[in-house]
């Protein structure tokens, strides 16, 4: 990836080709890329911090579990590398995810947090009474900040209003890795990605 400036402006979005890999290594990669949401019609850009994988029918922890099968839910997580799996959790919150590995294989990286980089007055309209710091800290916040939803599942995120573009490589130096958060399978399983102390990561 390649630094694009701190607002993302004539950034490149990350071609299918870079999700055509594991999660789990499409999950470290993309710290440092920047989610650009024009969803509403004002552009907001945020630097991913923290990322979480989910690999596939052998992760116990994922929706696409061979346990599970192919459902209406998962389905997206079987479509093209580098579009967008959109659930939601607990009936209130969606979660982005981008599909990664080749088609029919589902797998994907969960978007867990990001750090504001622009749009910052539509994210404090949609989270009112927030700290800038806790407006994309956690995928449900993340979601709710940048106007994604449902409808968005499925969408490719190389083309607007919802990309996910190249920003600055994170340096192995600054990133960490361990348990994903929430799960209770395969709760041991190192890929859970963060930038080291950064304050807009999850927890």
């Amino acid at each position: 990836m390649t630094g694009q400036g701190s607002r993302g402006a004539g950034a490149s979005p990350l071609p299918p080709e870079f999700y055509d890999r594991g999660a789990e290594e499409v999950a470290r990669d993309l710290l440092g890329a920047l989610v650009v949401s024009e969803i509403g019609g004002v552009r907001c850009t945020a630097e991913i911090v923290e990322t979480e994988a989910y690999t596939g029918p052998d992760d116990e922890a994922s929706h696409a579990h061979e346990r599970f099968g192919r459902t209406a839910r998962n389905a997206a997580m079987f479509g093209s590398p580098g579009t967008a799996y959109v659930y939601l959790i607990y009936g209130l919150h969606w979660c982005l995810n981008a599909v990664t590995g080749p088609a029919g294989h589902p797998a994907a990286v969960l978007i867990r947090a990001a750090r504001p980089m622009s749009g910052l007055e539509a994210m404090r309209d949609r989270r009112p009474g927030r700290p800038d710091r806790d407006l994309l800290r956690g995928p449900g916040n993340l979601c709710r900040a940048l106007g994604i939803g449902g409808e968005w599942n499925r969408h490719p995120l190389q083309q607007s209003p919802l990309r996910i573009v190249a920003g600055e490589p994170v340096p192995d130096g600054r990133v960490a890795a361990g348990p994903r958060i929430g799960i209770t399978r395969a709760v041991e399983a190192p890929l859970r990605f963060r930038v080291l102390d950064d304050p807009h990561v999850s927890r």
